[in-house]
């Protein structure tokens, strides 16, 4: 069963609120949610073009390995990205790609052709400029959107997981990656969470999808949730503007949160107060 408060925050452009029962509730809505999402993109533009992450995320996507989906979504116009990604080998266990090979697109059939992961073999700082021109090639040939007002690529879904402590992709509170504006893939030797090397889309890369979808479960986010969310959230105006989570803020498209019932907790307390 599903809920929504989004009517509570209203000052925030373009976002909903959706908020579940059960997990299982979550990944029907979640499966539901990008299946509407793929079958217009591939109407619209003849390609959908999709950014995961890592974390929880992968398991939510159970869904889409199934019936109706798995015979009638067109596969063949699915694109594969990752927002960010570990540099680590696609075997590691701490990969985001081999998460998602393994709980999804092995289940599923995609075109091997158009999973785009990251060079394995290269640093850091080279595995981001060539993903970052991989990307750059397909947005000429609109394999990827092009937002007309970002010049940045118009991701048709980017998928995000938040962390305990706000993050998104690889995008950390306080980090220097977060004032980029120029570069669309960015890299991190220092991340406050292992592995430190990783890769990740910048802010307005993010910020110029056509859909972005924000997944948060557990008791362990519901603090960084309400700062991400409610303009009403404890520390002040300076700590929640700062927190990447509440900095993901669609140019032109939209933003859904799916919660579950424990990462809406101080949500929900909240509305109990007003």
């Amino acid at each position: 069963m599903e809920k929504e408060i989004s009517a509570l925050y209203e000052p925030k452009r373009n976002n909903e609120i959706r908020i579940f029962e059960s997990s299982d509730d979550m990944s029907t809505d979640l499966a539901e949610y990008i299946s509407q999402v793929s079958e217009i993109s591939v109407k619209e533009r003849g390609y959908f073009a999709i950014a995961l992450s890592g974390g929880p995320l992968v398991s939510f996507l159970g869904k889409l390995c199934e019936a109706p989906y798995n015979k009638t979504l067109d596969w063949s116009k699915w694109y594969i990205f990752w927002s960010d990604e570990r540099a680590v080998a696609k075997n590691h266990a701490e990969s985001n790609y081999k998460l998602t090979k393994e709980g999804f697109l092995s289940k599923v059939p995609i075109l091997n052709g158009h999973v785009y992961s990251i060079n394995e073999n290269a640093t850091v700082e080279d595995a981001a400029t060539d993903y970052e021109f991989v990307i750059r090639q397909l947005v000429k040939v609109r394999a990827i959107g092009v937002s007309e007002s970002t010049d940045c690529p118009k991701f048709d879904l980017i998928l995000l997981d938040m962390g305990s402590d706000g993050h998104v992709a690889s995008l950390f509170c306080n980090h220097p990656a977060l004032e980029l504006k120029d570069d669309w893939v960015t890299y991190i030797t220092d991340s406050p969470q292992p592995p430190p090397e990783r890769i990740t889309f910048t802010l307005p890369v993010i910020n110029s999808a056509s859909n972005i979808a924000i997944v948060a479960t557990g008791n362990n986010k519901s603090e960084a949730v309400h700062s991400a969310i409610s303009d009403n959230a404890a520390g002040g105006p300076d700590f929640p503007s700062s927190l990447p989570a509440r900095m993901v803020q669609p140019t032109d498209g939209k933003l859904v949160w799916f919660l579950d019932k424990a990462a809406a907790s101080s949500l929900e307390a909240e509305k109990g107060c007003l």
